[in-house]
């Protein structure tokens, strides 16, 4: 998984999010922000990441190859193919 290369924030940075943080909601002004009414673009969950757990794991060699002939992440190809089973052969739905 690759993860993004952002800088750490500087000391300015941090102290205008501490005191945006501090302000009340009532108080900061948002005019120059236009409403969204239209959603039909929006999709949920896009930015939602599960939590990722190390672990090792012994799987077949046959099955780690087929995984790794599309190069790189086959371990999120085979998290996928799990994830899949998992849901086709869930007993109770999930909420």
């Amino acid at each position: 998984m690759r993860k993004g290369n952002s800088d750490p924030l500087t000391k300015t940075q941090k102290d205008e999010l501490a005191a945006l943080e501090a302000m009340p909601d009532s108080t900061i002004d948002t005019t120059d922000a236009p409403p969204v009414i239209d959603w039909t673009g929006a999709q949920r969950g896009k930015f939602y990441r599960p939590v990722k757990k190390l672990l090792s794991l012994r799987l077949d060699a046959d099955l780690i190859a087929w995984f790794k002939e599309d190069g790189e992440g086959y371990q999120t190809r085979i998290n996928e193919a799990l994830r899949e089973y998992v849901e086709k052969h869930r007993k109770e739905p999930v909420s």
